[in-house]
């Protein structure tokens, strides 16, 4: 155990370095939520005045949907780091050193929670400039942080498995493109569920990225705690279920190597 939490620290650090080093990734990883925040925020700010919406402040009830769509983009790019090592030869370097083998995997996972970390605390921020406020107090931030880390941590785990299997950056990219925006708009991010169609209502309640949304706001609002801690557990879940199977994928890929 001591092996593994110490080369996933070694690892995890030679991701943040790398992340360092590209600061026009980082400013636009940082600045786009910000960004999505302020156009969706007013193109779509009159909504509220439509009847059934029951929210007083788009912004309010939007914030939290950002907070989860950046972390579902954000990890779900993960996995384009696995294929640079894979193409540059660094990933058969590391299976040739006596590094624990769960450490690659869950440095990359860890790598992506702590980047939604940082967003989700730029947009929280940026959105209390805007006006929303978390009525949850400290408890509702965190968890709001804590929803966010955990569908990121999913999704990553899903990017770097499906990397693990493909190996091939336009099927990943294919791929993301195809499952990201529909899984962001099938969900309340963006509009009331009792506004939507029935059958994205019914989608929806499968949806990890709709379980973070419903929760996040949940807790930005302070209501309905038992339903946030539900979600939070399908979260986990969600989380547990896409790390095993990319480990299984990882698997996969050493035995074929």
């Amino acid at each position: 155990m001591n092996v593994f939490l110490a080369d996933t620290l070694h690892l995890l650090l030679r991701h943040i370095r790398t992340t360092i080093r590209i600061p026009i990734w980082i400013a636009v990883t940082l600045i786009q939520p910000v960004i999505w925040l302020t156009l969706y925020g007013q193109l779509f700010r009159r909504v509220v005045e439509i009847p059934g919406f029951a929210a007083g402040s788009y912004i309010q009830f939007l914030t939290p949907g950002i907070v989860i769509m950046t972390a579902l983009f954000g990890s779900a790019w993960s996995g384009m780091g696995i294929i640079e090592d894979l193409t540059d030869g660094v990933m058969d370097r590391l299976l040739a050193t006596p590094v624990n083998r769960g450490a690659l995997i869950t440095a990359r996972v860890l790598h992506a929670g702590l980047t939604v970390l940082v967003q989700s605390l730029l947009i929280l921020g940026f959105g209390f400039l805007l006006g929303a406020r978390i009525s949850g107090g400290v408890p509702g931030f965190f968890v709001i942080l804590i929803l966010a880390s955990l569908l990121g941590c999913g999704f990553s785990a899903l990017s770097n498995g499906l990397a693990l299997v493909t190996r091939r950056e336009e099927t990943l990219i294919a791929i993301i493109n195809f499952f990201g925006l529909p899984l962001t708009f099938l969900s309340t991010a963006f509009m009331a569920a009792n506004l939507m169609p029935g059958w994205i209502r019914s989608f929806a309640r499968g949806n990890p990225v709709n379980w973070a949304v419903d929760a996040a706001r949940g807790a930005m609002l302070g209501q309905d705690w038992d339903g946030v801690l539900w979600r939070m557990l399908f979260l986990l879940a969600f989380a547990l279920v896409s790390i095993a199977l990319a480990t299984q994928a990882f698997r996969a890929y050493r035995r074929s190597a």
